[in-house]
């Protein structure tokens, strides 16, 4: 029932259930949590701009990283792929993005964001950056430091793609 498992530093741990843990010591629940309120602070402001949270994701990662292959933006944006395929199919006839042929890879398409795509992601800024300041407000710089730097290592810990 309670089954024993190793643990990376080979301790053996009995397992616990989710009851045992408790919701609020559980940190997938509390990032689903944190992420869909996150979402929903921005809805608003996303839905004036005629955007949707996979089309947001889009143009945030563009911004950053420009002319990615559909597969990694994907990736990159947290969105499945069907899912992005349409968001960027409206995009791309909302002069959004754009597509290119890979130079060097004809079945590969690039995406690029087009300069009314980066306006419509600085004028989203301002409020993603608010939303952002929020979560973090009472939170010591170095514990925000912290937990950062321990979020980026369970992403390498989970991560299937070395990006």
């Amino acid at each position: 029932m309670n089954e024993i498992k190793p643990t990376a530093t080979n301790k053996v741990e009995p397992l616990r259930r989710l009851g045992e843990i408790g919701l609020s010591n559980f940190a997938p629940y509390l990032m689903n949590r944190i992420m869909g309120r996150y979402n929903a602070n921005l809805r608003h402001e996303i839905a004036g701009l005629g955007l949707t949270t996979p089309k947001m994701r889009a143009l945030a990662v563009l911004s950053v990283i420009d002319g990615l292959p559909i597969s990694e933006l994907a990736v990159y944006a947290v969105v499945e792929q069907s899912t992005l395929s349409r968001a960027l199919e409206q995009l791309t006839a909302d002069g959004l993005v754009r597509r290119d042929p890979d130079p060097h890879d004809s079945r590969v398409t690039r995406i690029v964001i087009t300069d009314a795509g980066r306006a419509a992601f600085e004028q989203l800024w301002p409020s993603m950056s608010r939303v952002y300041s929020q979560m973090f407000h009472g939170i010591p710089t170095d514990e925000r430091t912290a937990f950062v730097a321990t979020l980026q290592k369970v992403l390498h810990n989970i991560r299937k793609h070395d990006f």
